[in-house]
């Protein structure tokens, strides 16, 4: 029997913004990195608690969750240089997505 994945549609209650890194040259020449709006996605997150590194994080005022999100050709473009906003809060992308088990599913480690 196959397993079946932990997550499901109901639970991605959260509106998240997917922003991709631009770099432009300003007036004087200086490179400029600036986040872009790519996509919205509904989104579940999981803080993340216990362990020596979480603690640590935690205690750094870093807020480390697992985001997933929808497997879509869009979601799959997504790479550890981007970044996303959920509620007003940015957060940096620590990994490239992975796959669910099941393929329907991208989950990500996030830190704010």
């Amino acid at each position: 029997m196959a397993q079946r994945d932990q997550k499901s549609a109901g639970q991605l209650t959260k509106r998240a913004e997917f922003l991709k890194p631009f770099m432009e040259k300003d007036a004087d020449g200086r490179v400029i990195q600036r986040y872009d709006l790519q996509f919205r996605s509904w989104a579940h997150v999981l803080p993340l608690r216990g362990g020596e590194q979480i603690m640590q994080a935690r205690m750094a005022a870093k807020a480390p969750a697992i985001v997933t999100i929808r497997a879509t050709p869009e979601a799959r473009e997504i790479t550890s240089e981007w970044r996303l906003r959920i509620g007003g809060i940015e957060y940096d992308l620590k990994e490239h997505p992975r796959e669910s088990q099941d393929r329907a599913f991208l989950e990500m480690l996030v830190e704010a």
